[in-house]
């Protein structure tokens, strides 16, 4: 995190959640290629092919905004400063969108299932099953980008006050009085 004295995540925490970011989006981006070889592979029959609303939009691609956000978190607790903060605090945000959209277009996707070729029968149910390991994975990455995206919050919101260490730590106590309640 930036270097304030109040700071509630330490660099080797910001390290472990930029890691753990990155190899999200790895593995997002290696279900989309997944994915793109699977319905590639169909062949047009009576009922057509599948083509789920996740893999036209390309949905599991949007790793990649979470391999970003990896990588500024990694460069903030390397290299503190305020303007890597900024940058990081709005990548995150920007994954909690993402991952929003991504849940709610896999809902949507799992909650329809139209008829297909029984040549492509297989193509479809496996590439759901893909979409319901990623709607597991879509929580985790939510929680790591609210937990940064807070904490990010709260380090601008004290080093654009210049607080004393003693206004931290009691501000520190009022947000876990605040969660713990």
């Amino acid at each position: 995190m930036a270097p304030c004295v109040c700071s509630k995540i330490s660099s080797a925490d910001a390290l472990v959640l930029g890691a753990i970011q990155i190899l999200i989006g790895i593995f997002h981006v290696f279900m989309w290629y997944f994915i793109l070889i699977l319905y590639m592979g169909q062949i047009k029959g009576t009922f057509g092919i599948y083509e789920p609303i996740t893999y036209r939009t390309g949905c599991t691609l949007w790793g990649i905004v979470f391999i970003i956000s990896g990588v500024f978190l990694i460069r903030v607790a390397k290299h503190p400063s305020q303007r890597l903060v900024v940058l990081a605090l709005i990548t995150n945000i920007f994954c909690v969108i993402t991952t929003i959209i991504a849940v709610a277009l896999t809902v949507t996707e799992l909650s329809k299932f139209h008829s297909v070729s029984y040549k492509n029968y297989g193509q479809a149910k496996l590439g759901r099953e893909v979409s319901r390991v990623l709607l597991f994975s879509y929580p985790l990455e939510l929680a790591l980008a609210f937990t940064y995206s807070i904490f990010g919050c709260i380090d601008l919101f004290l080093q654009g006050t210049n607080p004393s260490p003693a206004i931290c730590l009691s501000f520190s106590a009022h947000i876990t009085e605040g969660v713990m309640s």
